[in-house]
């Protein structure tokens, strides 16, 4: 089960529209916002990235939505798989390891990928 976090940007006063279309839509759930700011918090679930990715495809094409972007994400699976490999002394003193920027390998992107 994937669980992801989404920002959803609107107008002020096109707010209570959006805050109604999310919760109307049976994508997410809405958590909370500031209207003022036009910004609205919610979140998804999926079984996997693509059916979450899915969901925010549809959330983007809502009415009024400026920009719905995924922040956090989370895969129950996927953190009990690399539980079963990780050693967590080894990973203590790689964390604690001086390197530059240049030599950190970053592989949590998805754009490009849908």
């Amino acid at each position: 089960m994937n669980i992801s976090s989404i920002i959803v940007k609107t107008l002020p006063q096109n707010y209570d529209s959006v805050w109604m279309n999310l919760i109307d839509s049976g994508l997410c759930e809405v958590h909370f916002g500031n209207k003022e700011k036009g910004i609205i918090i919610i979140t998804i679930e999926g079984k996997n990235v693509e059916e979450e990715i899915d969901k925010l495809t549809k959330i983007q094409d809502i009415p009024y939505v400026i920009s719905a972007d995924m922040h956090m994400s989370y895969c129950e699976e996927e953190l009990e798989e690399m539980k079963k490999d990780m050693d967590l002394n080894a990973t203590v003193e790689e964390l604690n390891t001086d390197r530059k920027a240049e030599e950190v390998g970053y592989f949590g992107s998805l754009k490009g990928k849908y």
